[in-house]
């Protein structure tokens, strides 16, 4: 099953991705008025039955929006493969906490849209990512029942400004937040066993060309300890995004690096979720 959210004109509006087309799901559960809510009410079984009884409705005006539109926080690991914490060349072993940061709704675009350079770089880089969408909130969630709060899984481009990380003295917000330098989707998948996070295969091609791939059996932080060690600190809350971290392998870290320009397709792929995808375009 996959989950779509998407726009008709001005209004919102989640369905089914089917072979068949879109299944419009938002007009039937008017007290769903979005993925979160309906994921909120432990829904998505719900919507699954839906799809069977529901029309196949091919819309060609339809815009499509990330997963979740509307979730209260995002929080992204970083450095959470080991090759990648290498490129770091600090002689430090893996820490033994996972770095974290936040990123904004607005910093993300859909799938099939373009990521956005900003005027005020041309840095702009890609990593591919799988993101957990939380189901059941809550906190002090012990590791071994954290990967029963996942509602769904969906993909992330976590676009980065390389040089706007380091406008300050350690943190990364501002490069991380520029208005849709990151992509999530095509669609929410539900979470229904282990073996959807626990060892798949991840990798981001540009124009083709792999740059990275790896396997989230690889994680120095598995998603269950990032789920356990997030909700110590904060509420974890039904629809909030975990991005759990990108492999070796950006743009900036190649010889000599290879940032992304307007014109390149960037596609990150995840086995049992898809394909996200997109190209890139400057500012206007």
């Amino acid at each position: 099953m996959r989950f779509v959210s998407y726009r008709i004109g001005d209004e919102a509006f989640y369905g089914a991705e089917t072979e068949g087309g879109l299944v419009p799901l938002s007009p039937h559960f008017p007290h769903w008025p979005t993925l979160r809510d309906a994921i909120t009410a432990d829904g998505l079984h719900e919507l699954a039955l839906a799809v069977g009884q529901a029309k196949t409705w091919e819309v060609r005006t339809t815009f499509r929006t990330i997963p979740i539109p509307n979730p209260e926080k995002i929080i992204c690991v970083g450095v959470n493969f080991p090759d990648r914490n290498a490129e770091y060349k600090d002689g430090q072993e893996a820490p033994p906490n996972p770095s974290l940061f936040i990123r904004f709704p607005r910093s993300f675009t859909a799938h099939d849209q373009p990521l956005i350079r900003p005027r005020a770089s041309d840095k702009l880089d890609y990593e591919g990512e799988i993101a957990v969408v939380i189901g059941k909130g809550g906190r002090h969630i012990p590791e071994a029942e954290a990967l029963d709060h996942i509602a769904g899984l969906t993909l992330c481009n976590e676009g980065t400004l390389r040089d706007w990380v380091r406008h300050a003295k350690f943190n990364v917000t501002q490069g991380k937040n520029f208005d849709r330098s990151g992509a999530m989707g095509p669609w929410l998948v539900p979470f229904t066993h282990a073996a959807q996070i626990t060892d798949v295969r991840l990798t981001t091609r540009v124009n083709g060309e792999v740059r990275q791939d790896d396997r989230t059996s690889r994680m120095i932080f598995p998603v269950a300890r990032q789920i356990a060690y997030i909700s110590t600190f904060t509420t974890l809350v039904p629809g909030d995004i975990i991005v759990t971290g990108t492999p070796t392998g950006a743009g900036a870290r190649l010889d000599p690096p290879q940032f992304l320009k307007p014109g390149d397709v960037v596609e990150v792929e995840a086995e049992g979720i898809g394909i996200l995808r997109n190209t890139v375009e400057d500012e206007a």
